[in-house]
Order: C-alpha cells, then sequence, then structure tokens
C-alpha cells in the first residue's frame, strides 16, 4: 500500500460500486462511494479528495460534467473515469474533459488497483515508499512504522492516524478533522471512535519510545510532535 488516499468513487451499478470499493478500501484508501452524479457534485464541493473516480454515464450529472466543472474550479488532482465507451473518440472527449486516464468497463480490479498507484504517483501526497518526522519512519508499503532497529505494524486504520498526524506534523488537528480524513462520507463513527484510535496508537508507538510524540490538545484536538 502507498499513500492512503481519500478517494472520491462515483458509480451508479452498485454490482460493479461495491466490489471496486471494497478493493479499494482493502488497499487501505477511504473511498467515498456514490451512486448519483448530482449527489457527487455536492459531496465534492464539501470535501477534499486526493483522486476521484468517475463513471461517465450517471444519473443527474454525467462522469464527464463533473470532471469538466471539478477542473474549472481549479482543482488539480487526478480524475480516472470509467466507461463502456471504449471508442478513440470517446477517449479523446474524456482526457480533454481534464481526466487523467481513462479504464474501459469490465473494470478489472487489479488493473484498477495499478492506475490508482500510477496516479498517486502525481499526487502532493507522493513522497517515496516512506514519511520521515525526525528518527521516526512511516512505511507506506510494509504498514509499519520504524524507529532505529525497532519496527511495528500497524492496523490499517491506525496506519490511516498515524500517517495523516505525520503529513501534518506539528499541527492541532480536532477531531472533526480526523473524522473526515479517516471516516467514509455516510459512515459516521461512534463518539468515541477518535479517542479509542489515538489510544491504540499511542499504545503501539510506546513500542517505540514515542507515545508522548502523540499529544492531546485539551480543548482542541491531537498534534504529532517529536520531542527529542
Amino acid at each position: 500500500m502507498r499513500a492512503a488516499m481519500r478517494i472520491l468513487l462515483v458509480e451508479d451499478d452498485p454490482e460493479q460500486l461495491e466490489p471496486l470499493h471494497a478493493a479499494l478500501a482493502e488497499a487501505g484508501h477511504i473511498v467515498d462511494a456514490i451512486q448519483n452524479g448530482g449527489i457527487a457534485q455536492w459531496v465534492l464541493s464539501q470535501r477534499h479528495y486526493d483522486l476521484l473516480i468517475l463513471d461517465w454515464m450517471l444519473p443527474d450529472v454525467s462522469g464527464i460534467d463533473l470532471c469538466l466543472s471539478y477542473r474549472k474550479s481549479g482543482k488539480t488532482m487526478p480524475v480516472l473515469i470509467l466507461t463502456a465507451k471504449d471508442a478513440t473518440i470517446d477517449k479523446i472527449t474524456g482526457l480533454d474533459a481534464g481526466a487523467d486516464d481513462y479504464l474501459v468497463k469490465p473494470v478489472d480490479v487489479f488493473e484498477l488497483l495499478a492506475r490508482v498507484r500510477a496516479l498517486s504517483r502525481r499526487s502532493p501526497l507522493w513522497q517515496g515508499e516512506t514519511l520521515h518526522l525526525e528518527d521516526l519512519t512511516l512505511n507506506l508499503t510494509m504498514i509499519s512504522v520504524e524507529r532505529g532497529e525497532t519496527a511495528i505494524q500497524l492496523s490499517t486504520r491506525e496506519f490511516q492516524l498515524l500517517e495523516y498526524l505525520m503529513r501534518h506534523s506539528r499541527q492541532v488537528l480536532s477531531r472533526d478533522q480526523l473524522e473526515q480524513a479517516l471516516w467514509e462520507w455516510g459512515d459516521e463513527p461512534e463518539s468515541n471512535a477518535i479517542t479509542a484510535l489515538v489510544r491504540r496508537l499511542r499504545q503501539r508507538l510506546d513500542l517505540l519510545d514515542v507515545a508522548n510524540w502523540l499529544e492531546t490538545v485539551y480543548g482542541m484536538g491531537y498534534r504529532m510532535a517529536p520531542k527529542l
């Protein structure tokens, strides 16, 4: 797994949406799966995404129109179009609308994941296979964190939290920010979910003697701040 991205997946056929959603989530990404173009347009105005995967033919607003409006708003994150249209002129239409890549249905899950990995390297999130914060190293491929000679494995959710904290090191992140970053749209976490997740991650970081780097800023949120 490379960087955990927040992905907007828009596909109106549930038989195609569900396996694609499951595969992307299994790869460690946070995926908002939506079946309607109009709803997707509203969600795009409310949330930031690292990658858009858009079916061409959608109810209300097409994937091509979503891509066009997204680009007109100044957004530059990668867009992958899914469609049964495989004529050259259709591919040109999709690319001219601002898409970065084009995948013809029926979609092979392994090819989709390979395209996503390739597009992730165009994202500002891409910093290679590892993230560093002082002498702490997060391995994005192995889902592990290392310090000195010690390495520990993380659960997917622990990995996602630590990656987000490390990418925003020394910043105070509110519970709302963390919930929006780590949970899918429409999937409301329990009230104590962030508290429990932070506690579990601290327990893992304690094995590396850096549990105190993960600070609770009372009344505001959490911060990853090295103490050397």
